[in-house]
């Protein structure tokens, strides 16, 4: 295998003319440039120099490795700055996928401070709900999911890098003049006989089994993942829901109260990422700023 730093000393050497005079401008000495010499020919498998006297020249394969050589280099020296730039963070690439409401809470919060803090880095953002998501990061499509789980289900991660970030409690959401906006709290089961509007399948699967450790199966009489339209729905007296407490972050509650559900429903918020990207500086930062987002 030819070195990079024996072609650096064969081009000192055709430069110079001399093994002495190629030592001086490496700052080495001269056994070891003809050390290296040797070596490289070894590589090659075929003589590169003559030496003559004082004069040391190339051979026609040597007049060939010289010219591919500066080539070589340059690329390299390239490749070596821009593999700097991207472990001090001064450039790099993050393409993260999102859940909805990650979306519009979390993900510009722990952007915003991202940029800030590293110009060069620069973040794509898709939106998926797990598993989708979680598929996304083991197929090599992102870099870091945003996802969530309900209840310990931890098995389905532990070939991932989990970074917890919060627990998201799911909130009751009923029209304004419902019999039940003034509660505190309210059971799941009183709301058994109402006409329910469901988000996605994965929260809907949560709801169904939530309902029926309590006697009852929801009516599902709308079904919509945009959270905007499932208050829109509430407010219009059409029925009852629930949503996690993130997604109430960034909607406006016109028409709809929130309540307090019991029993209490939680899910878990996480950054994924792969073991190996977890160790690339520019996926550890955005790791970081989604944990500090969550804590504000």
């Amino acid at each position: 295998m030819i070195e990079a730093r024996h072609l650096r000393v064969l081009r000192a050497v055709a430069a110079t003319g001399s093994f002495s005079a190629a030592a001086r401008r490496l700052g080495c000495t001269q056994p070891a440039v003809s050390q290296q010499m040797r070596a490289l020919e070894a590589s090659a498998g075929t003589p590169l120099l003559v030496r003559t006297g004082r004069e040391t020249r190339l051979t026609q394969a040597g007049e060939v490795l010289v010219r591919h050589a500066s080539g070589i280099l340059a690329g390299l020296t390239a490749a070596e700055e821009e593999i700097a730039a991207i472990a001090g963070l001064r450039a790099g690439r993050v393409r993260l996928v999102s859940f909805p409401s990650g979306s519009s809470t979390l993900v510009p919060t722990a952007l915003a401070a991202l940029r800030a803090a590293h110009p060069g880095t620069r973040v794509s953002l898709v939106e998926a709900e797990p598993p989708r998501s979680v598929e996304m990061l083991r197929e090599g499509d992102c870099d870091v999911a945003l996802a969530f789980r309900y209840g310990s289900a931890a098995a389905e991660w532990d070939d991932l890098v989990v970074r917890p970030l919060l627990v998201d409690r799911l909130v009751g959401l009923v029209p304004e003049g419902h019999r039940l906006a003034g509660a505190d709290a309210v059971a799941i089961a009183d709301l058994a006989d109402e006409s329910w509007i469901a988000g996605c399948p994965r929260c809907r699967r949560q709801l169904v089994e939530v309902c029926e450790q309590a006697g009852f199966m929801p009516r599902i009489d709308f079904a919509t993942d945009d959270h905007p339209a499932v208050i829109g729905l509430v407010a219009a007296g059409l029925g009852v829901a629930v949503l996690p407490g993130l997604a109430m972050e960034s909607v406006r509650l016109k028409g709809a109260r929130t309540v307090t559900v019991e029993p209490s429903v939680q899910r878990e918020i996480v950054a994924l990422t792969l073991p190996d990207l977890a160790q690339v500086p520019a996926v550890a930062a955005t790791l970081d700023q989604l944990a500090l987002a969550a804590l504000r």
